[in-house]
């Protein structure tokens, strides 16, 4: 089963990629979910549904992603190693090709210790790069991790993680050599603040030809606040220069959400100049209705929606699980 992919479409045609970022909600609502993405549709190729993003409960993203794809908004399942063994690894990526949802984002996910049960136990029994090989096998190779095969293969676009600016310095480029040797096809980075070491990065990244083998879509997010400033220079990895520091810092409280859109379509406005970089991960947690206005500032319009795709979306998903159906 492959399931059509628009992400997977415009990463092979060259062109420029616009994903997005959604948490879905504390809570059995299913219009939760849809009032998040419906303002993107048309704006993104697709939208990730995070998973207990922060170790913090939320629905399943799966159920986000069929809820996304419902509304016409094709969906990134993201899926990490924190909270399942390998046999639920396995099972929810079966799963997620028999829903037709076309991407999945395998990553090995942050701490208990970080987030809302603190005392949860951790899995990791697979680590982020081994769950992209693992991935990779089911479904060019048919095979599960024990060696059994599938009677049916997914047929997914598979992407991870990668954070530029994490330790150890100067080897975060050979780290995601080991992604795309492992299989992602795609990578969404961490927050980029800092334009000048991104740049540096990625010409560590060209020089390798990883570009090539693994397309990069850099992680952009206006900041709206001072106390979210705060909360993002807290979390591990996170690189925040101090001009970015001063700049948002240096207007009145009223005016940094201003700012931080203004800074944002910037960043997107340079990072697109940069050799090697095939798109922008858009990441407004809690302000998602925003994105919009950050893309059209940044000179990315608002495209068609994909032929087919009726208002209420179900055409998005009936195409994608690559059976038709009745209704």
């Amino acid at each position: 089963m492959t399931p059509g992919s628009r992400l997977r479409g415009r990463l092979e045609a060259g062109q420029f990629a616009v994903t997005a970022e959604v948490g879905p909600p504390r809570g059995a609502d299913p219009a939760a979910v849809r009032r998040k993405v419906a303002p993107l549709r048309g704006w993104v190729d697709a939208v990730n549904i995070t998973d207990n993003a922060g170790a913090h409960v939320r629905m399943a993203s799966w159920a986000g992603c069929l809820l996304a794809a419902e509304a016409g908004i094709e969906p990134v399942m993201q899926l990490t190693c924190r909270d399942r063994n390998r046999l639920a690894l396995q099972s929810d990526l079966i799963a997620a090709g028999t829903m037709g949802i076309p991407n999945v984002l395998l990553m090995t996910g942050d701490h208990p210790r970080f987030g809302d049960h603190p005392d949860a136990k951790p899995v990791f029994d697979l680590d982020g790069i081994q769950l992209v090989r693992v991935a990779r096998a089911m479904r060019d190779e048919g095979l599960l991790l024990s060696g059994r095969p599938l009677s049916v293969r997914p047929g997914w676009l598979i992407g991870a993680a990668e954070n530029p600016f994490a330790p150890p310095a100067g080897q975060r480029a050979a780290i995601l050599g080991k992604r795309a040797g492992a299989g992602a096809e795609f990578v969404q980075t961490q927050f980029v603040f800092d334009v000048a070491a991104f740049g540096r990065w990625m010409a560590e990244v060209r020089d390798l030809g990883l570009d090539r083998r693994c397309r990069i879509l850099a992680g952009v997010g206006p900041v709206r606040s001072l106390r979210a400033l705060d909360h993002l220079r807290g979390l591990p990895g996170m690189h925040i220069p101090e001009e970015v520091d001063r700049r948002l810092r240096g207007v009145p409280a009223g005016r940094v959400a201003e700012e931080g859109l203004a800074m944002c379509a910037e960043i997107i406005e340079q990072v697109r100049q940069i050799p090697g970089v095939s798109g922008v991960h858009v990441m407004a947690p809690g302000h998602e209705q925003a994105i919009p206005a950050v893309l059209g500032r940044a000179g990315l319009p608002q495209r068609p929606s994909p032929d087919g795709a009726s208002a209420d979306g179900h055409a998005a998903l009936s195409a994608g699980s690559g059976r038709r159906r009745a209704d």
